[in-house]
């Protein structure tokens, strides 16, 4: 048992070493040109201020910060298994740019951001850049001690070995080989260290505990709001629609009975009448009792519940669940609404022919992941499907973060604390 333990780790560091490398290059490559930009752009829209160009840039480059950022959170998550939760604070929906812009400066969390941003470019940089050295650079090792060092000046460095000759040049392959070694054995760590130090500066530290007592405030109230509105919808689909049609019902028979010996070919026809009519208001009381909580979301769980959905939409959906188990059914029931308003955004708005939808558990956090090939652009807020998808999530400690560049793809990813039974 000891030894298949080990081949196996063996082979998890055996995939892990390449594949981040290969991650810590595109984030290298990411960071420092991404940084750049939004620092400066950043910087400039400020100082633009005084003058009132920078009150109507500000928001738009604050927001191209923000989803920089959110982007990384995701990323985090996925690759690092580091959780970087967001906390910004919400704009009224018809804030001017006056209003727009202080509202966002005076949020602690945008100074994180821009603070984020110079140590993306420098120390995150480096960070990301090491899984990749420790594979590129051994392999000039090798090169060296296969003969490469005859056309190199004498001597060359070779990290601390000075090759002027094949027995020098042999152990700057050795030294290769130590490294190589080293990042089999470390490249997925230093690349969490990079997600470990995003984590340090965009999170909230100190605060974390009154921001989330003022979300959790926030969330609880537009979750006593939304159930109020719910209870009406309910009771205005029960008055005019099952219910009158059960009234009806009661009036056709009340005829009925005084027709059946009077006459018996009218009162025949009344009770096909309200054959059909019961028939109808059992098919609205199904639908209504559907809309509240879908049978197959009862009867099978989230994954099934998500596959029937996909199976409704107009555009290809694919769907891949990794579930070992059921969360608790008011989890599973905001999860698949979530989805449901995340799908519905993004056949209405995306421009998309194709949808992709990942639902797994790690960590104690159920995962989904909504993607689609449309035309990006998609934000939280503005009124947006996906504003009342975060405060559905908001409700159960949950966290939902977008990333919608323009031209696409738009990436949707929805976390809820929960175990699994």
């Amino acid at each position: 048992m000891t030894t298949g333990t080990h081949a196996h780790d063996g082979r998890n560091a055996a995939r892990e070493f390449p594949l981040a490398a290969v991650r810590g290059l595109a984030l290298a490559l990411v960071s420092l040109p991404g940084a750049v930009v939004c620092f400066v752009a950043a910087v400039v829209s400020v100082c633009l201020i005084p003058i009132g160009v920078g009150i109507v840039t500000t928001p738009y480059v604050l927001k191209a910060v923000r989803a920089f950022a959110d982007r990384r959170r995701v990323l985090a998550a996925e690759w690092g298994g580091v959780r970087i939760p967001p906390s910004y604070r919400p704009l009224p929906k018809d804030a001017n740019p006056w209003a727009r812009t202080f509202g966002m400066l005076s949020d602690p969390a945008t100074w994180r951001d821009l603070l984020w941003l110079p140590v993306d470019m420098t120390a995150g940089f480096v960070t990301a850049l090491l899984p990749p050295a420790l594979v590129v650079y051994p392999l000039e090792g090798f090169a060296v001690a296969a003969g490469l060092w005859r056309v190199l000046p004498d001597p060359w460095w070779y990290g601390f070995v000075p090759v002027s000759g094949q027995v020098s040049a042999l152990g700057a392959a050795a030294l290769a080989l130590a490294l190589l070694a080293v990042g089999h054995f470390t490249a997925a760590r230093l690349l969490r260290v990079h997600f470990l130090l995003t984590r340090a500066v965009l999170g909230s530290g100190g605060r974390e505990l009154a921001e989330r007592v003022r979300v959790l405030t926030e969330t609880r109230r537009d979750a006593v709001d939304t159930s109020a509105a719910e209870l009406r919808r309910i009771e205005r689909d029960l008055h005019d629609g099952a219910q009158a049609r059960l009234v009806a019902v009661g009036m056709d028979l009340g005829t009925v009975e005084a027709l059946i010996e009077k006459d018996p070919g009218q009162a025949r026809e009344l009770l096909a009448r309200t054959r059909q009519s019961s028939a109808e208001a059992l098919t609205e009381l199904r639908d209504l009792v559907r809309g509240i909580h879908p049978p197959v979301l009862a009867e099978r769980g989230l994954g099934d519940a998500v596959r029937a959905l996909a199976l409704r939409l107009p555009v290809a959906t694919e769907v891949d669940v990794t579930l070992p188990g059921r969360a608790d059914a008011p989890v599973e029931s905001a999860a698949y609404f979530a989805v449901s308003e995340v799908l519905a955004n993004a056949v209405k708005h995306s421009g998309a022919d194709r949808i992709w939808v990942d639902l797994h558990h790690a960590d104690g956090h159920l995962r989904v992941t909504v993607t689609d090939n449309g035309r990006g652009g998609a934000v939280t807020g503005g009124g947006s499907g996906l504003a009342g998808v975060e405060r559905r999530l908001g409700t159960f400690d949950g966290v939902l973060a977008v990333s919608s560049p323009a031209g696409g793809p738009t990436l949707v990813t929805m976390e809820i604390p929960c175990v699994l039974s």
